[in-house]
Parts: structure tokens; C-alpha cells; sequence
């Protein structure tokens, strides 16, 4: 078989990951499982393999020699594909085109199944040429990065009890873009050095309730909707944060004036920087704030019932230096409604920052000029969203978020939406980049 039809035998089992753990097919990650062992028989013949937490598959392949490993993490379970119409079927994994233009459609596509398969690429095609990496190489592959991480905090917390500390660790996150700085023309490779918290905080407002033709002045939906739009109008505060600084001043040299002195010049212009990104669209306005945003409501269970309570989830994703204390401030204060409960269900803070000099970040780099083409520009970067490597932070300051494929507009658009796909040429680019990054 080929890369590409291994590839797509694995993106065709649907292993969904469910926030209620008695929803989920156990039988398709048994299946994947079974596959990957048939698929990769070098892998499963020379590497340590345990099951953790169930369903967690951890790897290790050992090295020529002690010294710190390297931590390559993917996740094996997919978004589901619930309510959404796909032109593709969503676990057929269609071959559309040829040539440049060939097409892999699949739900998992891009997050996370395609790194996840590079990685077994790039190391059983190691093992078949006789080559041993220098140190150890670990591969850990979570099976619920999707809803609760449980899988990677499993591992995570079995390496640290064997006092395993990585040189680097390598998860999902940015990829290689066009026009994701102003005034940058070359592809450059998002490398995220940290990624912001999540948090899910609840707003409630509650009443006595009793039948619908007799509401009074304020029911508790209309409550719960005047607080909703007050959090809307007042967002929170604008920051140039450190990783976002690094990414500017790294991109200062490839634009021209008047950007490349702002983007040099962060400590004077950081006012006028933070405003325009702001204001260019959703993306570049996560990189300057914390964001909330209300996801989910739930009132009455009756049309013709008051509600006694009305509840309003809102997905908070947490800036560099800001803390769930913080957001708890934010939220009563731009509610300001006492008869407003507001209740934390869950949440962490931003991850450490890793650093954008030294030796990761060179083997790293070199990695992405060496794979992805000479004039691919690596930067550092803020993740917006979470991963599982935020559970690695206390084995070690290098911890990356990066996904070595090209990527455009549309198809970074596709994630966790219809028809999720990445070119093929793009994702044997990235297996590669893996090899590369565990040789060096």
C-alpha cells in the first residue's frame, strides 16, 4: 500500500469523540488500533507500545544514546459530523483530482489524523532504512483531545513519574500560511510557543416561574439576554502580549515601511498595532484579547412554561497573563447585574511560553527550511485554541504547536466544518518535515 491509501483506510473509521464517554464507539478505536498495527508492522515490531487511559496509544523508540527525548503528540479521535452537510461523504475519504491538485476529503483530514499518520509514516520509513534516532523518541497519541484531554494528561503524568524531561515536545497548531501577518508575502510556518486557556463560565439567572400568559416584567430569559449583551459590549481589554510581540518582530524583516518599524518598534506602537489587528478580523483579534463568547442557552422545557432559571454558556479562551480570576472579574463587571449568578464549570489558564531562540527552536527550524521550502518563514505564535500539549508544559519549556502542512484559507476554514480536507502533495510535504525534525 501506499502513504496515501494507508491514509485514507485510517481517516475512513469514524473514531468520534463524544462529551459523554457512554456515547462513544468503543469498536472503531478498537479498529483503528487493529489497523495501525497491520498498517505499521515495523512500528509495533521495534517500538514499546502501552495503552493508557484506555484508548491512549504511547510510544517509545529507543535512541542511540541517553539524553532528552523528543515528544511528538497527535490525537486519534475526530469532531463528530452531527447536523452537517458534507459534499463528500465525511468518512469516505474521497480522492478528488490529480496531480497538485488531488484532494483528501475526510473528517480528520487536517486535525488531527494527519499529523497523526506523517508521524507513522515518516518513522516506519526510519525503521525500513536501519536508521535509530539519537535519543529517544516518544509518540503520544490521545484519544480525547477533542472534548476532555484525559488521554494526554494520563501520559503526561506517566512520563513525568519517570522522570522523563523532553528536549522538545511537538503538537498540532499552526501550519504553513499566506497572509497571516500584514504585510508578509512569503509562507510562513505559525510555530505556536504558547496557546491561550479555555474556560466554560456559566451565566444563570433564576425565577419563580408559573404559566407563559402571565410573564412578569422581566422573566428570567429577558434577564439572561440583557446580560448576554452587555458581556458583547464590553469585550476585553486589548494586549500585545509576548508571543505576539516575537511574531512581529520576526516578521519585521520580511515587510516594508511603515510596517517593519512598527513591528520593530512594539514597546512605542503597541496602542496603534493592537488597535489594527483588532480590527482586521476574528483571527488577528484573538492574537490582542481575551474572547467570550456565548455558545449555548437553555431556558424552559415547555413553550408555554417560564423558565425558573435560564442558563447561558460562554467559551472563554484566555490571553497570555490574564487568569480565570480575571475573566470572573470581567464577567461581573460587564454583566453588572447582581440577580446574574455566575458559575466556573471549567477552565485552565494560558500555558507557559517556550522560547523562540535556542536549540528546539533551531531544530525546529531547520526542519521547516529544510522540508517545506527555503523560503518558508518560521515565527512564533500565540495558539488560539487549546491542544493537549498544554498537560506536557511542566515536563519542559519547549513545548511547540505546529502542523508542517500548507494550508489555505478555505481549508483552515474546514476545520470542524464540511468537507475538512488537505492536499495530498501538502501532507507528503509534512511526513518530511517529521522525518526530518526526529534525524536531526
Amino acid at each position: 500500500m501506499t502513504p496515501v491509501e494507508r491514509f485514507r483506510e485510517l481517516l475512513s473509521i469514524p473514531t468520534v469523540s463524544r462529551v459523554d464517554p457512554a456515547e462513544v464507539d468503543d469498536s472503531a478505536f478498537e479498529a483503528f488500533h487493529a489497523a495501525l498495527e497491520r498498517l505499521y508492522p515495523l512500528i509495533h515490531a521495534r517500538l514499546e507500545r502501552e495503552v493508557v487511559a484506555g484508548r491512549s496509544l504511547l510510544y517509545r523508540w529507543a535512541g542511540e544514546r541517553p539524553g532528552a527525548p523528543l515528544v511528538l503528540l497527535a490525537h486519534q479521535d475526530v469532531v463528530p459530523v452531527d447536523g452537517q452537510e458534507w459534499q463528500h461523504p465525511p468518512f469516505a475519504a474521497d480522492l478528488e483530482g490529480e496531480g497538485a491538485d488531488a484532494t483528501l476529503y475526510a473528517r480528520g483530514a487536517i486535525d488531527d489524523k494527519g499529523a497523526l499518520v506523517a508521524i507513522l509514516e515518516a518513522v516506519e520509513a526510519l525503521l525500513a532504512d536501519d536508521i535509530t534516532p539519537r535519543t529517544d523518541v516518544w509518540l503520544a497519541f490521545g484519544h480525547d483531545e477533542e472534548t476532555r484531554g484525559t488521554g494526554a494528561q494520563a501520559m503526561a503524568s506517566l512520563l513525568a513519574e519517570r522522570g522523563i524531561r523532553p528536549a522538545l515536545v511537538l503538537d498540532e497548531g499552526g501550519a504553513v500560511v499566506e497572509g497571516a501577518v500584514p504585510g508578509v508575502s512569503a509562507p510562513t510556518a505559525m510555530i505556536g510557543v504558547a496557546e491561550r486557556g479555555v474556560a466554560t463560565f456559566d451565566l444563570v439567572t433564576r425565577e419563580a416561574g408559573g404559566h407563559a400568559s402571565t410573564p412578569p416584567r422581566l422573566p428570567a430569559t429577558a434577564r439572561l439576554a440583557r446580560a448576554i449583551d452587555r458581556l458583547r459590549r464590553r469585550p476585553f481589554p486589548r494586549r500585545l502580549v509576548p508571543p505576539v510581540r516575537a511574531m512581529l518582530a520576526t516578521a519585521a524583516p520580511h515587510t516594508r515601511d511603515p510596517l517593519s518599524t512598527l513591528f520593530h518598534r512594539t514597546s512605542v506602537s503597541a496602542p496603534a498595532v493592537t488597535l489594527a489587528l483588532s480590527l482586521l478580523g476574528p483571527e488577528t483579534n484573538a492574537l490582542v484579547r481575551t474572547t467570550a463568547v456565548v455558545t449555548r442557552l437553555e431556558g424552559s422545557a415547555g413553550e408555554n412554561v417560564l423558565a425558573t432559571s435560564a442558563r447561558a454558556s460562554v467559551n472563554v479562551r484566555l490571553l497570555t497573563g490574564d487568569t480565570l480570576a480575571d475573566v470572573a472579574v470581567h464577567l461581573r463587571r460587564a454583566v453588572a447585574d447582581p440577580l446574574v449568578d455566575i458559575e466556573m464549570r471549567h477552565g485552565n489558564d494560558p500555558s507557559p511560553v517556550s522560547p523562540w531562540q535556542g536549540a528546539a527552536w533551531r531544530r525546529l527550524s531547520r526542519a521547516v527550511t529544510d522540508t517545506l521550502g527555503p523560503d518558508t518563514v518560521p515565527l512564533p505564535y500565540l495558539q488560539l485554541g487549546a491542544s493537549d500539549s498544554r498537560f506536557y508544559a511542566g515536563l519542559t519549556d519547549a513545548v511547540y504547536r505546529f502542523a508542517p502542512f500548507h494550508l489555505s484559507r478555505a481549508e483552515r476554514d474546514a476545520l470542524h466544518a464540511p468537507d475538512e480536507r488537505i492536499r495530498v502533495d501538502a501532507w507528503l510535504r509534512g511526513i518530511q518535515f517529521y522525518r526530518a525534525l526526529i534525524a536531526s
